[in-house]
């Protein structure tokens, strides 16, 4: 029962982190009103949460695999109670910056449940399980939009102080319900990290991460002061389109995951910046409400499935390292929200205009989709080496559950099955019946222990014939030490057989040519 509490439970304290982690930009208008800002002032105050959200992510997640979800959320919880209150008290930059900075926790506990949660899910759900989690991001639109209506009716301060009531409520909640015998990792930080960092692949997911969250995360703090400064918009207006932003992006974020586990995360996240490249195009021409509002549809449809696909990769390829790993990529997104608000201030301050900024997301979105296309054929041609590598023999590839995901053509003389015939359907389909179960209980339990299996085999051809085969299976295994794949390769005995026949044939005609025939002289 507490394992299946996790998952909402942690969605929710997220909901509430981000609440408190964009409660400045949300209240950017009301603020400004209030305490004197310059634009360069209002940039760096919406900013300044991101970068210890984005920076405490990292040793977040090691420390989620050291003492568990729920302690990490609960010690959250309570410290995010002192920058809350002295936001409330705030009447100058200085005050804003310094309570913004320690707000960034409430940013930083999105690594607590992607190191977490895949822990209590099989490898092929936790796509949809960190897409789930993601949906946590509607606390910023939450914010967004809750927190000008409340400070309409009570004033910003007092709007605020009402947040430090929440807080403690999920504090409770955490102590109370948290997981206390969550799988736990007591390696030190310095050895995963060494075993990570090395692996190009965490950079290039970081990259990944700090376009498609950073480009949520940057719209998302930036939208409700730009939509009113540049727009003109009533301030609830801007914070209710914003709000609206934020709330398609998230909840495509799920989308993106439960795709990125029915095919190849690498193709969605190819779509992600395709889509990523035209909407900065899109929004370069020319700021007029209609294109303005198309562009940033595109950009939260990308920038939400972008980031649920994100985080099916991560556990897949770093299982061992979840945390280090996951707060890698994770502080990467948020300080990819960090730089795009202030980039743009000061582009604006030096052009009067905003084309330049958003074409930087556009080169950088195609840039990334390059990266992504050559990862993806790196991939292919690393495991089209492994096969070549193995054997010139039959060759059939399964998945971890024994599905056939590829066969070569010397599969198909042997055993008479063509590859389309065999595709997604399990090998029991060459079973001669010859076996008993107690041999594929030997066969799966040897396989599994050891990582290979060798021995002879008694098949049937897709003509009906028997044949007896040697077969050799061995278990493919990523950089974590996880199966990912078996490859069995074998060889025909039965055509040995019929050789050897045929050898022993000829040589006893050899020999009985040489035996003279009676009445004759030797």
């Amino acid at each position: 029962m507490v394992k299946r509490m996790q998952l909402p439970l942690q969605t929710l304290s997220l909901v509430v982190s981000f609440m408190a982690w964009v409660l400045i930009s949300s209240l950017i208008a009301y603020i400004g009103s209030d305490i004197p800002l310059t634009s360069g002032e209002k940039a760096w105050t919406t900013a300044i949460p991101v970068i210890l959200g984005s920076l405490l992510r990292i040793p977040a997640g090691f420390l989620t695999n050291r003492y568990g979800s729920r302690w990490m959320y609960t010690i959250s919880f309570f410290v995010l109670l002192l920058p809350v209150f002295y936001l409330s008290r705030a009447d100058s930059f200085l005050d804003l910056a310094i309570s913004g900075f320690f707000l960034g926790i409430g940013g930083a506990t999105f690594s607590i449940g992607v190191t977490s949660l895949p822990k209590y899910y099989p490898k092929e759900k936790q796509g949809t399980v960190n897409g789930i989690y993601g949906i946590g991001n509607l606390g910023t639109a939450i914010s967004t939009f809750g927190a000008p209506l409340l400070a309409d009716a009570v004033g910003w301060k007092m709007a605020v102080t009402w947040f430090l009531v929440l807080l403690v409520l999920f504090a409770a909640l955490n102590l109370l319900f948290g997981d206390r015998k969550e799988e736990r990792t007591r390696s030190s930080w310095i050895s995963q990290f060494k075993q990570v960092y090395r692996n190009e692949k965490l950079w290039f997911f970081s990259i990944f991460y700090f376009i498609t969250f950073g480009s949520f995360v940057a719209f998302t703090i930036y939208l409700p002061g730009f939509l009113v400064s540049y727009f003109e918009l009533d301030k609830v207006d801007a914070g209710l389109r914003t709000a609206g932003f934020i709330a398609l992006a998230t909840l495509l974020r799920p989308a993106g995951g439960v795709l990125s586990d029915k095919t190849n995360p690498f193709k969605v996240l190819m779509f992600v910046f395709a889509g990523l490249t035209v909407s900065g195009v899109l929004l370069s021409f020319g700021l007029t409400m209609p294109l303005f509002t198309a562009g940033c549809f595109v950009v939260a449809i990308c920038a939400g499935i972008g980031n649920g696909a994100v985080f099916k990769l991560v556990p897949l390829y770093f299982s061992k390292q979840g945390g280090i790993a996951s707060g890698v990529v994770s502080a990467a997104g948020g300080l990819g929200g960090f730089f795009p608000p202030l980039l743009l201030t000061l582009l604006f301050n030096w052009t009067g205009h905003y084309a330049i900024g958003f074409m930087a997301l556009s080169e950088a979105s195609l840039a990334s989709f390059i990266l992504v296309l050559w990862v993806f054929f790196n991939n292919k041609l690393e495991f089209s080496a492994d096969i070549i590598r193995s054997t010139a023999d039959a060759i059939m590839v399964t998945d971890t559950k024994g599905v056939i995901q590829s066969v070569n053509a010397a599969f198909t003389r042997v055993t008479g099955y063509s590859k389309e015939d065999v595709l997604g359907k399990n090998p029991s389909l060459l079973s001669s019946g010859y076996h008993d179960k107690a041999f594929y209980d030997s066969f799966w339990s040897t396989l599994q222990a050891t990582g290979k299996w060798q021995g002879e085999i008694v098949n049937r051809r897709a003509n009906g014939d028997i044949y007896r085969e040697w077969l050799s299976v061995t278990a493919l295994k990523d950089d974590q030490d996880s199966v990912k794949q078996y490859v069995a390769i074998f060889s025909d005995l039965s055509q040995a057989d019929s050789v050897l026949r045929s050898d022993t044939e000829d040589a006893n005609a050899s020999i009985g040519n040489r035996i003279p025939k009676p009445g004759e002289r030797k």
